[in-house]
């Protein structure tokens, strides 16, 4: 476990799934967090997410690429989000990032900051990274703020590679170095 100021980061349990589950299907956190991708992830059987997640924790015990995070606030245990990193490169030391606070009453309060100052502190303190990244798309302007306050640089642009709610936006990828997180 993992812990922040506001949360804490556990593995994903059995009893986790139902939050998962409802999660997934939301359109709009979908939108949010997948782009174009997002019609992909919603109207997920729940037989699907406990399959997916059933996979991951067998491959987590066998070799560890990646971890998925469920986010709970410290003092009143809610289950609030999820976050993860993957595509971890023990070579390059680097890996992928991601979060979702997948409900809306913690939104603008400080959860997400908190998330992903303690994933970060995790990769870079713990796991020795030198890079982690993060891409979303140009139309998830919370997202982006939240990214660029802990630090992370916008490195490039995939110009119009989204298409969420008949409109496209780009890709913005993100990026940060363990020097700047030390900063």
């Amino acid at each position: 476990m993992l812990k922040g100021h506001l949360i804490e980061l556990r593995p994903v349990a059995r009893h986790d799934l139902d939050h998962l589950y409802r999660w997934a299907n939301d359109e709009q956190l979908a939108d949010l967090g997948h782009g174009s991708s997002s019609a992909y992830q919603n109207n997920n059987p729940k037989e699907d997410i406990e399959a997916f997640y059933e996979k991951n924790l067998i491959q987590q015990a066998l070799w560890d690429k990646g971890r998925v995070f469920i986010v709970y606030t410290i003092g009143t245990n809610v289950p609030i989000g999820k976050c993860d990193y993957r595509a971890l490169n023990p070579v390059t030391r680097t890996a992928e990032v991601g979060i979702s606070i997948g409900e809306r009453a913690y939104w603008g309060q400080g959860y997400g900051s908190d998330v992903l100052s303690t994933l970060l502190k995790h990769l870079f303190d713990t796991l020795n990274l030198e890079r982690v990244q993060m891409d979303t798309w140009s139309g998830n302007t919370q997202a982006l703020r939240l990214y660029e306050k802990a630090g992370f640089v916008e490195e490039g642009r995939l110009r119009k590679n989204e298409f969420v709610q008949g409109s496209y936006y780009d890709t913005v990828l993100l990026g940060m170095l363990r020097s700047e997180f030390e900063a």
